[in-house]
């Protein structure tokens, strides 16, 4: 399984959705790297499809999945429907997506 956190510099979120992500992959008993990659200007931000910051994939989709917007790339703040807290993917969004893959994996 592949996980990556992608997301611009001084993202306020970025630590906390680490956190968040490392407590979801600790419960479902799996130990993969967090990759952290930093997306630092406009044509990085084309390049990763970076729909904002911070930007969770697990096996190189996106946890909050797919919409005609995931073409568009910024380098701001992203915000996620059904967040508690801003910038925060809720925990149930990151844990659908874990399994998801995980259940991928195993077929």
């Amino acid at each position: 399984m592949k996980v990556e956190v992608f997301y611009v510099l001084d993202c306020p979120h970025h630590p906390r959705v680490v956190q968040e992500l490392r407590n979801v992959l600790l419960a479902e008993g799996i130990s993969e790297e967090i990759h952290e990659v930093a997306v630092s200007n406009s044509s990085a931000a084309r390049e990763f499809k970076f729909r904002g910051s911070p930007t969770i994939r697990i096996n190189g989709r996106d946890v909050a999945g797919e919409s005609p917007e995931h073409e568009l790339c910024a380098l701001a703040c992203r915000i996620y429907p059904g967040a508690k807290e801003a910038g925060v993917p809720p925990v149930d969004m990151i844990r659908r997506a874990v399994l998801r893959a995980r259940e991928g994996e195993t077929m």
